[in-house]
């Protein structure tokens, strides 16, 4: 289902900042950065509750199940 909805991704200001400081991002355009993220083919994607987890890159990154919203992305 996520990768249905990959396009209705998105974020709020806050996420884009959270997202930035946990991963130590220096790109513009982060709900891009997180979209090659769930694409990516040694992505794995699994739900637990009302959000999708992404394991990918030594990253886990979270979104909103129901409005695909990303909410964080931490290192692991």
């Amino acid at each position: 289902m996520l990768l249905e909805n990959i396009d209705r991704l998105h974020t709020t200001e806050l996420g884009v900042v959270r997202i930035k400081k946990n991963l130590k991002l220096e790109c513009n355009d982060v709900v891009e950065y997180i979209k090659n993220k769930v694409l990516d083919n040694n992505a794995y994607i699994y739900k637990n509750g009302k959000n999708y987890y992404v394991e990918t890159d030594k990253i886990i990154i979270t979104i909103n199940s129901f409005n695909f919203c990303i909410i964080t992305a931490h290192i692991k």
